[in-house]
């Protein structure tokens, strides 16, 4: 085939959940190395988009409603209205490549980019697949166990005449949401000290650490580091059938920690995760969404892992200590266990503890 030449356009469609667009950044990047003046934008969700908001190698996000996040009062007819008439404006703007940026073959972002009607369809194919043969430009797909996701979707870059190491996963916090969580920090006071995200919410049980142990762990590394804390979670109710929240976990662990420097810091937006996250200088979380983002943030990251690919999604590009017990539960992960994992963190993160400055 034909190399793209610097003025053409790209678009890339990922609609999945947070971690993979992460995940997919170093795409961006790497499309925006090899044709520098080329009109690149994306496709994704409203669910996710944030994920993309800031960053230079991107020159306009589309996102869509998938009818299970629409908002309260708007009807499922009124959510596909909206979704064919920003695929007519996005039909209007020619593309010249549509890339499904997503792991093995991918029918429904295949839907639509041929409802986008681009000059070519860059993704991933499958033999058994029918629906193959209507990707113009397929790379065959094989599952490699030992590719973590950016290597692995970064494969699809290969027609393009773009291969080696992809760079490390970008995220950019909004400006003035970021202001406004330094400006909590500062009324909490404690300012001029190691500054630790504690991260409290994950989706699969098997991810989710007791609040002892958080509590624990945060009154040891106070007491190791004289740090202070923002402690993160997803608000709601535990029984929401929808969306589900650690409400009940966070006031009962704000509660055990007394007089410790904790910052509650609750987040209704992913804008104000991703905000919360860029203010911190190293992180504590489940595998999970707001893992991927600090990684995106350049934050180094201890993680615990439970039913989760390891080798496939560890945090991406920064210093981390990954704990995963054999059980595959990390209820199994003990505090002393995650202090030490702390502490080897800060031996890669050197240069952390000599620039703490006050916010």
């Amino acid at each position: 085939m034909t190399l793209p030449n610097h003025s053409q356009s790209f678009l890339l469609i990922r609609r999945d959940n947070i971690g993979d667009l992460v995940c997919t950044t170093p795409l961006f990047r790497a499309l925006r190395e090899r044709f520098p003046s080329a009109r690149i934008c994306a496709l994704v969700n409203s669910y996710n988009a944030a994920v993309l908001r800031g960053n230079p190698d991107v020159d306009e996000v589309f996102a869509y409603t998938k009818a299970k996040h629409r908002p309260m009062g708007q009807s499922v007819p009124g959510v596909y209205l909206e979704r064919m008439r920003m695929l007519a404006r996005l039909r209007a703007m020619h593309f010249d490549y549509a890339i499904l940026a997503a792991p093995g073959f991918q029918e429904r972002s295949l839907l639509l980019a041929r409802m986008i009607r681009p000059r070519h369809i860059l993704g991933f194919t499958e033999k058994t697949k029918r629906a193959s043969r209507h990707v113009d430009i397929g790379v065959s797909f094989e599952f490699l166990p030992h590719l973590h996701e950016v290597e692995d979707v970064f494969r699809l870059l290969q027609p393009l005449g773009i291969s080696g190491l992809p760079s490390a996963a970008a995220v950019y916090a909004d400006k003035a949401e970021a202001g406004r969580g330094r400006s909590r920090m500062v009324q909490a006071g404690e300012g001029g000290k190691l500054t630790i995200g504690i991260h409290i919410s994950a989706r699969k049980p098997s991810q989710r650490w007791p609040v002892e142990r958080f509590s624990a762990l945060i009154r040891a590394l106070h007491e190791q580091y004289a740090a202070r804390f923002l402690l993160f979670w997803s608000p709601g109710d535990e029984n929401n059938p929808l969306h589900p929240g650690d409400d009940g976990k966070a006031e009962e662990l704000m509660h055990s920690l007394g007089d410790m420097p904790v910052l509650a810091y609750p987040t209704r937006r992913l804008e104000e995760l991703i905000a919360g996250l860029s203010l911190c200088d190293a992180l504590v979380c489940s595998d999970g969404g707001a893992m991927h983002l600090a990684a995106g943030l350049g934050k180094p990251i201890l993680c615990f892992f439970g039913q989760s690919d390891a080798a496939r999604w560890h945090p991406w590009g920064v210093p981390y200590v990954l704990l995963q017990p054999e059980s595959r539960d990390v209820k199994d992960i003990s505090a002393a266990e995650a202090l030490a994992g702390f502490s080897e963190l800060m031996e890669r993160s050197p240069d952390i503890l000599r620039t703490q400055v006050a916010v």
